[in-house]
């Protein structure tokens, strides 16, 4: 039951972590390069360019959407007195290499 009334703060926290994270990623790139950034499709686009803005771009997302997801849990649990999640992260496997 919890999942389902934590649903909406989910979805619109992933809408505008969406937008702060491409603004971001936009704004950042201008101060490395002029030119938009690059993409896969383009065959001229360097692979050192092209590597480093996705790298770019990945760290921007999965930062700015980990801290709207976290954020929008705790003002979740500051609504309802419960937390919309685990309590402590899984024990690390044991690497057997």
């Amino acid at each position: 039951m919890i999942k389902i009334l934590y649903l909406p703060f989910s979805v619109v926290g992933g809408f505008i972590s969406g937008k702060v994270a491409q603004r971001t990623f936009d704004r950042l790139w201008r101060v490395i390069d002029a030119k938009s950034p690059p993409r896969p499709d383009q065959r001229g686009a360097s692979w050192l360019k092209l590597v480093l803005a996705l790298s770019l771009q990945g760290a921007i997302f999965k930062l700015v959407r980990g801290a709207f997801d976290r954020g929008s849990r705790e003002w979740f649990q500051v609504l309802t007195g419960r937390w919309p999640g685990k309590d402590q992260p899984a024990p690390a496997k044991a690497h057997t290499g």
